[in-house]
């Protein structure tokens, strides 16, 4: 049974968010379970800590440029009852610098929470690539 509440639930979302924005792979691990699964936007899933690292790795190595999230709201439901996890739901733009210059996007993830962990991340994005802003 999850203990998390909802201010530990928002503390955890808005950290992890964050975690994020600082290029630290590491931290951002320390959030996931070990069993947990991370399903990208595009479809994409990946399940254990292994395979969400080796997802995210290109990101936090600098492949794509230079990623930001803006936290624009969030959603806390702290009630374990339906599936045994405290959910929250994250809103954000996503900006990107990349050498053909700056993009952005907007999005959201869906995350899972038990015990302070996150056993699921599930992102939806409202666009195919970013818009390039000239």
């Amino acid at each position: 049974m999850a203990t998390d509440t909802r201010a530990e639930l928002a503390r955890l979302t808005l950290d992890f968010t964050e975690a994020f924005n600082e290029d630290d792979l590491d931290k951002v691990m320390g959030f996931f379970s070990d069993d947990a699964i991370y399903d990208e936007f595009h479809s994409a899933r990946h399940e254990g800590a292994a395979a969400i690292r080796a997802a995210f790795a290109p990101q936090f190595s600098g492949s794509f440029g230079k990623v930001r999230f803006a936290e624009e709201d969030h959603f806390i439901d702290a009630d374990p009852s339906a599936a045994g996890t405290g959910k929250a739901l994250i809103s954000w733009t996503c900006s990107i610098e990349t050498k053909q210059g700056p993009g952005a996007w907007r999005g959201l993830d869906i995350l899972h929470f038990r015990d302070g962990k996150v056993v699921q991340k599930h992102t939806y994005a409202k666009t195919k690539a970013p818009l390039m802003i000239k």
